[in-house]
């Protein structure tokens, strides 16, 4: 017998929305008095069906504070994001506010389902019957319509040069409404050398909204003197990747020293960075002091990967104040075998009761260096990730770290 899939059959919200898109006019004059619990399952079926007047009136009349539009769409569809872009422009027009408008987020990142899913009945305590009677009963003062200002959200990944035209339509559209939107960016990306393209839509963007930044490029002085402003805007953020920034041969040492002290100064502003990451970036080679002494707080994560470092690094990183409560600790790719690791031993000391994940993959570690820090690997009572990829490590020395790790259960090791 062929085998037959199995479906779940509609839910009857999603059939009241159905039967409501049937009447696609009759929807558009019904929002007003539609229950709250059909908005959502109503605005998929609408979505999904391409009924954009349906999706606008819907947008100017939606009784929930974020309308994650991101998470319906697996890349961007222009022709969607447009509809929910007329439908804001509708409402921002507006003196008189739908009596349960509420929206204030309209989100276009890729983000999990979670709203939709509550709604379609896959969550089903996610929203208390006493909160839709309040979106029931919600009605909008004047003076909050007065100042109505929307934010929307986005991550973003720039190129040197404008790729996408879904990009160049939007910026075009929130830089003409800047008065009454604030343009978010929890993720940033910027590949290939930041130009006046790069600086342009930084400029759009509400800076202390950025929370993680990756940063992937060559930078010369006069492209940093023009970046470095908003970096120290970025106040908010959390996690900073700095990968493949290289300084021209011809950057003098005198430049190199500006440069530096350009990036760094930066983190004086910075009061939430938790994550630091560093790969490929020749700058650090002698500098990591002035690279860590201006953080504002212990840092969560570190990984220093691809770099050259000098033993006054070393000894830095081991008495850093903002190193000692590390949960995570990656050093792919650092040669080490010229290196004593007594500093590395005096760090995983430090941060015995934290560390969850060291990697010292690709690291030339030698028998006797892996021995000298095996006293304070076993002292890492969290650790749960230790990787020795591609070093010179003996069968007898790695049974004598099988030996010191044994007491440490959650251990996962990569040899």
């Amino acid at each position: 017998l062929p085998r037959m899939s199995i479906q779940s059959p509609p839910t009857l919200l999603e059939l009241a929305g159905r039967s409501l898109l049937s009447n696609k006019s009759r929807a558009v004059l019904d929002l007003e008095d539609l229950p709250i619990e059909l908005f959502p399952p109503l605005f998929v079926e609408a979505f999904s069906r391409g009924h954009t007047e349906v999706l606008k009136k819907m947008v100017q009349a939606w009784p929930f504070t974020r309308l994650p539009l991101g998470a319906l769409m697996r890349k961007p569809q222009l022709e969607m994001i447009q509809v929910a872009l007329d439908g804001l422009d509708m409402l921002l027009a507006q003196q008189d506010h739908p009596r349960r408008w509420k929206l204030q987020v309209l989100d276009l990142r890729d983000v999990p389902q979670n709203f939709w899913r509550m709604w379609s009945g896959a969550v089903v305590d996610a929203c208390s019957p006493e909160d839709i009677k309040k979106n029931r009963t919600l009605k909008l003062g004047p003076a909050l319509a007065a100042k109505l200002s929307l934010k929307i959200f986005i991550d973003l990944c720039l190129t040197e040069r404008p790729h996408d035209e879904f990009l160049t339509h939007f910026f075009l559209w929130v830089r003409q409404r800047r008065d009454r939107l604030h343009l978010c960016c929890n993720r940033l990306k910027i590949f290939g050398k930041p130009t006046s393209y790069t600086r342009k839509v930084l400029r759009l963007l509400q800076l202390d909204s950025v929370q993680r930044v990756e940063v992937h490029c060559t930078w010369a002085p006069s492209t940093l003197a023009a970046c470095a402003p908003f970096m120290g805007q970025m106040k908010n953020l959390r996690k900073l990747l700095k990968s493949q920034v290289l300084v021209p041969a011809h950057t003098s040492p005198e430049e190199q020293e500006w440069l530096l002290a350009q990036l760094t100064s930066k983190f004086l502003r910075m009061n939430c960075l938790q994550t630091f990451c560093v790969d490929a970036v020749l700058l650090l080679e002698g500098h990591l002091e002035q690279m860590l002494r201006h953080l504002k707080m212990p840092l969560m994560a570190l990984a220093i990967t691809n770099c050259r470092l000098l033993d006054s690094d070393w000894n830095y990183l081991s008495r850093c104040p903002n190193t000692s409560q590390l949960r995570h600790l990656y050093l792919k790719g650092i040669k080490l075998t010229n290196f004593s690791l007594e500093p590395l031993k005096i760090l995983l000391e430090t941060v015995a009761a934290t560390l969850k994940s060291l990697d010292l993959e690709a690291c030339e570690i030698t028998d006797s260096q892996l021995q000298a820090i095996l006293s304070a690997l076993s002292c890492c009572s969290q650790l749960r990730a230790l990787c020795f990829f591609q070093n010179h490590i003996s069968m007898s020395v790695f049974r004598d770290l099988l030996c010191h790790t044994a007491r440490l259960n959650q251990l996962s090791l990569e040899l």
